[in-house]
């Protein structure tokens, strides 16, 4: 083992991501000329690759035993203001072979708002198969956003221990950590109720959210049976909302005269307690998916093509009612190189069953209620076609367009203002519930890259959403998003990084409520639809490398200094100012 890496699985980017309040794998953060932690593991190429336009061969990993280097990027700069759309997958030129590369970093930095983010992560080869790795991560703010009759302040800490490692047919990582957040519901209907001090004044606007668990992987070579993810969550609140979920993902593949055939199973699980402190009872949901996703793949030089079936069973309980349901997706996908190498046309068709949890939505909107319904996504389909490639070596594009259609779709929407005088904290229009609706979408996305050397690198992307859905409306889904980064090394010593992106507007809804109740928007009368204001975010960095093993840099975000909504009523930080250092060090 070469040791300046460390054998692992994709499970340890909880590195990657200690930073962040997004969550979603495959999303990312914005990185503006970042560091880098080099972090190798087995790679076992699939058919998602032909997603990925490459210039060199597709060396088959599985029999060679070849290793793909994954970068671990850090982002350390997950401010109030950053709302990222997700950007597309065009093939990008990798810049950082001229940088030393180090298994071990602690990083600080502060800012106004009283911001402070400090990191931490150490790793240790045992012998020359395994490893062992800590971290840990806090990002805090005072808040001081103006005119808030609320506290607005906030704080994200996590931490855990990774233990993992290679042998000639057996890879491993095991994964224990906790994170403790902070969040307030901050967010009161100002332009619709004239508050007084009264009516604040027995509000307590805090929520933590906490979170332990565990995940693991396991990877085997020569073998039918290729891998096993798992990972179990307990999570919860201050309103007494607790939360299991554990999931196992099994994997089967074997080699056949025509094709290869693979066999992945999903068994997922969720249980979620509520203790609704305004009527004084318990509600539960829990929702046991088991899934079976056969699939046949064919290759040849210039083509791929998967094609299977996912086979889903639900047994679900909604506030004490069962509910077993089966499900069939098609899942068939594939990819035919036009010009090897420069031009690739994919296309697919593909469905599943998305299970929802309460630790999901706290994290894409922490400003939820602890008595959100929990029931999974329907997938139906989603029928995709697209082209990507290069123009040349420097340059990239990806053109999608995608059409799908999702029964129960979760959409974040703003619960009611009860007048209810025994109401609880986030009774005050000042929280969000979830509506599902049955929605269809037309998708057009595009992405341009342009790589140049090793130095400058420009990205643009930006997509549109057409929703047809038998709610009022898509509650809090844009139409339009769009971004751009710009990451320039000038030396060695000096880089420098500049991301924008564009939110378009959204609906949400008012609602005055006389019962206590909320969330039961089956029973609203007259809602006022209110719609969000589209935004504008621009960040930057600098940075400055006086030696191969510190970094000093500053960052600034929300640079046009515009407080808007990111979610109604929830205005975000104006501009943003953090500056720090950080040190890379092998032991």
């Amino acid at each position: 083992m070469n040791n300046k890496n460390i054998y692992t699985i994709l499970s340890v980017l909880t590195l990657g991501g200690i930073a962040g309040y997004a969550q979603d794998k495959n999303t990312e953060t914005n990185k503006l000329g970042t560091e880098v932690v080099n972090v190798v593991r087995a790679y076992d190429a699939t058919i998602s690759d032909a997603f990925k336009v490459r210039t060199t061969a597709n060396n088959d990993d599985e029999t060679t035993g070849n290793k793909k280097d994954v970068i671990y990027t850090i982002s350390s700069f997950p401010v109030a203001s950053t709302f990222v759309p997700e950007k597309g997958k065009a093939a990008e030129v990798e810049r950082t072979s001229r940088l030393k590369s180090f298994n071990n970093y602690a990083l600080f930095s502060a800012g106004n708002y009283t911001n402070l983010n400090g990191e931490v992560f150490l790793s240790q080869h045992l012998n020359k198969n395994s490893f062992l790795a800590g971290y840990a991560s806090h990002f805090s703010s005072q808040g001081g956003i103006k005119n808030l009759l609320l506290d607005d302040s906030f704080s994200n800490t996590k931490g855990g221990l990774v233990y993992g490692g290679q042998l000639k047919n057996f890879g491993w990582t095991v994964e224990a950590g906790a994170r403790y957040q902070l969040s307030n519901y901050y967010g009161l209907p100002t332009k619709q109720i004239d508050f007084n001090q009264g009516d604040i004044s027995g509000i307590d606007e805090s929520q933590h959210y906490k979170n332990v668990f565990v995940n693991g992987a396991l990877e085997f070579r020569n073998s039918p049976f290729t891998g096993l993810d798992f990972r179990y969550d307990y999570f919860w609140d201050d309103f007494g909302t607790v939360e299991n979920r554990f999931k196992i993902r099994p994997n089967v593949k074997t080699a056949l005269d025509f094709g290869e055939l693979n066999v992945g199973v999903v068994v997922d699980y969720v249980g979620t307690s509520y203790k609704n402190s305004f009527i004084g009872e318990t509600t539960k949901y829990n929702h046991l998916n088991l899934g079976a996703q056969p699939s046949l793949t064919f290759r040849d030089d210039n083509y791929s093509v998967q094609v299977g079936v996912g086979v889903f069973f639900n047994n679900g309980e909604l506030a004490g009612k069962s509910e077993n349901n089966f499900y069939i997706y098609p899942q068939v996908k594939a990819s035919y190189d036009l010009v090897p190498g420069l031009l690739v046309t994919y296309a697919g068709i593909e469905g599943g069953l998305q299970q929802n949890s309460f630790q999901q939505f706290s994290e894409e909107n922490p400003f939820i209620s602890p008595d959100i319904l929990i029931t999974p996504t329907d997938k139906k389909y989603d029928i995709y076609l697209g082209l990507k490639g290069k123009l040349d070596n420097n340059i990239s594009y990806n053109i999608k367009g995608s059409y799908k259609r999702e029964k129960d779709k979760a959409m974040f929407l703003h619960n009611e203002y009860t007048l209810n005088r025994s109401r609880i904290p986030y009774m005050f229009g000042n929280s969000f519930g979830v509506q599902y609706g049955d929605v269809k979408t037309l998708n057009l996305f595009g992405e341009l890259r342009f790589d140049f050397e090793e130095n400058v690198s420009i990205g643009v992307h930006g997509e549109y959403n057409n929703y047809n859905t038998n709610s009022l409306e898509a509650w809090n889904l844009p139409k339009v998003k769009a971004g751009a980064d710009f990451k320039f090394d000038f030396t060695e010593q000096w880089f420098a990084g500049v991301d924008v992106f564009y939110v378009g507007k959204r609906k949400d809804v008012f609602v005055i409520d006389s019962t206590g109740l909320i969330g039961d928007y089956n029973t609203w009368e007259d809602p006022s639809v209110v719609e969000l204001k589209d935004y504008v975010d621009l960040n930057m960095k600098v940075g400055y490398r006086p030696t191969k093993n510190w970094t000093l840099f500053l960052k600034a975000n929300n640079l046009f200094n515009q407080k808007y909504n990111q979610w109604d009523n929830f205005k975000v930080q104006g501009v943003q100012i953090m500056g720090g250092a950080m040190y890379k060090f092998d032991f």
